[in-house]
């Protein structure tokens, strides 16, 4: 394997494992909940879910999901939840 290509990959492990340097602005993911799956994404700074209650109140336990999961990795204006003590 070519020197460079062993400096990429472990450029890519240390990327990794520093997420705070990834911003996601746009994407979509299907969750499968306890009764149904669901897409859920975020574009456009806002988010959407194909789940009855996020047409009622803007925000779901999908997107919140995705919150929590996706941390840090998301602009600030897409926090719309903020979890304590690690729940």
């Amino acid at each position: 394997m070519q020197s460079s290509l062993i400096g990429k990959i472990e450029k890519a492990k240390r990327y990794a494992q520093e997420t705070e340097r990834i911003t996601f602005y746009e994407f979509s993911a299907s969750i499968r909940g306890d009764n149904d799956s669901h897409v859920t994404g975020y574009k456009d700074s806002k988010w959407n879910c194909t789940c009855d209650f996020f047409s009622h109140w803007g925000l779901c336990s999908h997107t919140m999901t995705m919150e929590k999961v996706l941390g840090g990795m998301l602009p600030m204006k897409a926090l719309t939840t903020k979890f304590e003590n690690g729940d």
